[in-house]
C-alpha cells in the first residue's frame, strides 16, 4: 500500500511540474514597446554626443554626429513578429515640463531643437524591430556646427500609438517618451574644477575673493569652449552676455589657450597669455580605467558685470586655474559611451 501511495505522489508532483513549467513558456507580461531614456532628476535624459563624429575611414566631419536611442519590446518572452514602430516629435510634454519646472521663467527652460533649429537634428519616422529581437536603435543624426549652448536644448520624441501598427507603447509616459538633454562635448568641454579660479572686485583684491566649485565649459566647435565669465552660471537670466571663449592651439599633450569674447558690452580684456597641458594616467585598481586631465594655466582676465546693478558696471578680475578630469573606459570603442559621465 505505501508504494501505490508513493507512486501516486510522485505522478502528481511531476504533473504539477509539468504544469508549472509549462505557464513559465506563456508570456508573463504585456509587451509594450518604448524607449530606454531614464529621466534624471532634472526631468531629462542627457545625452553626451561627441561634436565631431569619427567617420570609417578614420576622417572627421567637422560637426556631424549621431546618436542611437533604444527602442525595446518588453515581456519575459522574445518578440515573435516584425514590428514597424512610429515616432513622432513631442512638442507638447516639453512645454508641460517647462511649466511645471520654471513656471514664467522663460530664460530657463529648455528649448526644443525639432522646433526652433530643425537643422540640428534629423531622424527617421519608422523604426523596425526584428522577429527574435527585443532592441532596435532609433539612429539621430546631428548637425552641432554654429549651435549656441547658452541654451538649453532638447529633443522631446514619442511612440506614436494607432490600432493598425500591431503594438501598443507603453501606458507609463516616461516610457513612451523621450525628452534628450543634447550635450555635444570635444576634448575640452565639460565641467571643471573652479577651486583655484578667484574673482576679485577689480582694485579691492586684497579684500577676499569669490570662487565657484563648479565651471563649465560648452561645446562652440572643435577646438573651442566658452565658459561664462566669472561665477555667472546657466541659472543666471542674462547668461549669453556673458560668454568667454576659450580657443585651445597646440599638440595632444599642449598648448595654447587664447580668450576673447564678443559682447564689447563686458568690456573683456585678457592681460596674460593662457596655456593649457594634458596628463593621462591609467587608474591604479581599475587598469582598463584611463584618467584624463585637462589644466588651463595662467587665466587672468577683466570683465564688467553691467546688468546686475541697473545703470552700474561692477569690473571683475578673474586670476588662476581650471582642471577637467575624465574618467575613460578604454575596453569600450565608442567615444562617448566610454566616459564616465
Amino acid at each position: 500500500m505505501n508504494k501505490i501511495y508513493t507512486l501516486v505522489t510522485l505522478v502528481a508532483l511531476i504533473v504539477l511540474g509539468t504544469s508549472c513549467n509549462d505557464e513559465w513558456k506563456d508570456e508573463q507580461y504585456e509587451q509594450y514597446v518604448s524607449f530606454r531614456s531614464p529621466l534624471d532628476s532634472k526631468g531629462v535624459t542627457e545625452v553626451y554626443v561627441p561634436y565631431s563624429r569619427k567617420n570609417a575611414d578614420g576622417s572627421y566631419t567637422e560637426g556631424k554626429s549621431n546618436y542611437e536611442l533604444p527602442v525595446i519590446v518588453s515581456g519575459s518572452n522574445t518578440n515573435q513578429q516584425n514590428i514597424t514602430v512610429h515616432v513622432a516629435h513631442d512638442p507638447d510634454t516639453l512645454e508641460t515640463l517647462n511649466i511645471a519646472r520654471f513656471q514664467e521663467r522663460y530664460d530657463l527652460w529648455y528649448h526644443d531643437l525639432e522646433d526652433e533649429h530643425p537643422e540640428y537634428a534629423s531622424f527617421p519616422e519608422n523604426i523596425e524591430i526584428k522577429a527574435g529581437e527585443d532592441v532596435s536603435l532609433l539612429n539621430i543624426d546631428f548637425d552641432f556646427r554654429g549651435i549656441d549652448m547658452s541654451k538649453k536644448w532638447v529633443l522631446p520624441l514619442k511612440i506614436v500609438d494607432d490600432s493598425s501598427y500591431g503594438y501598443q507603447s507603453h501606458p507609463r509616459k516616461n516610457y513612451s517618451k523621450a525628452i534628450l538633454r543634447i550635450l555635444p562635448f570635444n576634448n575640452y568641454s565639460g565641467v571643471y574644477s573652479g577651486v583655484a579660479l578667484l574673482n576679485y572686485i577689480k582694485g579691492d583684491e586684497g579684500n577676499g575673493s569669490i570662487m565657484a566649485n563648479d565651471i563649465t565649459g560648452y561645446v562652440v566647435d572643435e577646438n573651442t569652449i566658452f565658459f561664462y565669465a566669472g561665477i555667472i552660471n546657466e541659472d543666471r537670466t542674462d547668461r549669453a552676455n556673458y560668454k568667454i571663449f576659450a580657443e585651445f592651439s597646440g599638440g595632444e599633450t599642449g598648448g595654447i589657450v587664447n580668450f576673447y569674447a564678443e559682447n564689447d558690452e563686458i568690456h573683456f580684456v585678457n592681460n596674460k597669455e593662457a596655456s593649457y597641458r594634458i596628463i593621462e594616467d591609467m587608474d591604479a585598481t581599475r587598469p582598463y580605467l584611463k584618467r584624463r586631465y585637462v589644466i588651463i594655466n595662467n587665466i587672468d582676465y577683466e570683465y564688467t558685470d553691467y546688468t546686475s546693478v541697473p545703470g552700474t558696471g561692477i569690473t571683475y578680475t578673474v586670476r588662476g586655474s581650471l582642471t577637467l578630469e575624465r574618467h575613460i573606459n578604454t575596453q569600450i570603442p565608442d567615444e562617448d559611451q566610454a566616459i564616465e559621465w
